[in-house]
């Protein structure tokens, strides 16, 4: 495993946002999401592309809390600007399972 300088961490914008809408990203090419997520007031609302079908509906990501980074440049995927990353883990068929905070926080709160 590569070891990275504390610095390095802190230039990651990893913050919690609030999912306001999920719907089906027809034109991907691997089953994914539109999700559009409200990172709170300072950074706003965020769209992005996440390959998470496998284990969410999109009426249950509404109103839920995730966990993004939001300082990566947008990416183009298909037709949408893809604007944070979305973050979760590889279950153990690796399927994608979200990251989120176990207690309630306020979006735009930043990982610590």
């Amino acid at each position: 495993m590569e070891t990275i300088e504390w610095r390095d961490f802190e230039r990651v914008e990893i913050r919690v946002g609030r999912v306001l809408a999920a719907e089906r990203f027809e034109e991907a090419r691997v089953p994914a999401y539109i999700l559009r997520v409200d990172f709170g007031e300072a950074i706003g609302v965020r769209k992005s592309s996440a390959r998470i079908t496998a284990n969410y509906r999109p009426e249950e990501l509404v109103d839920r809390l995730v966990v993004g980074v939001v300082n990566f440049p947008p990416k183009q995927i298909g037709p949408i600007m893809s604007e944070c990353l979305i973050t979760g883990f590889e279950d153990e068929t690796g399927e994608v399972v979200l990251c989120v905070p176990d207690k309630a926080v306020p979006p735009g709160a930043r990982l610590l």
